[in-house]
């Protein structure tokens, strides 16, 4: 199955790094490869994440990779990465029904 990233998913992984990378710039760069590690792993087995408990509909699932949630969307033939959100944010159900 093809994984594919949406720009603001894109974005907010771009965001999250550099304020990561504004303390540590070596630990932004793991957290980057460990993210792109987790999403390729979809690609294989795209139901090994949870379904979102805000939309309880069995195509959109997410990922835990510490304090962050990322989210995507299980379709025929793709897993479509939608975004990446602090656990403590509200996850803003528009942004990712759209």
């Amino acid at each position: 199955m093809k994984v594919i990233w949406s720009p603001l998913a894109i974005d907010r992984a771009s965001e999250i790094a550099e304020y990561i990378a504004l303390d540590k710039p070596t630990a932004a760069d793991k957290w980057v490869a460990t993210v792109f590690s987790k999403v390729e792993q979809l690609a294989s087995s795209p139901e090994i994440g949870r379904v979102v408990p805000e939309i309880e509909d069995e195509q959109f699932r997410e990922l835990i990779y510490g304090n962050y949630r990322i989210v995507y969307r299980i379709e025929k033939k793709q897993v479509s990465i939608l975004t990446i959100r602090h656990g403590k944010q509200i996850l803003p159900i528009k942004e990712i029904l759209a």
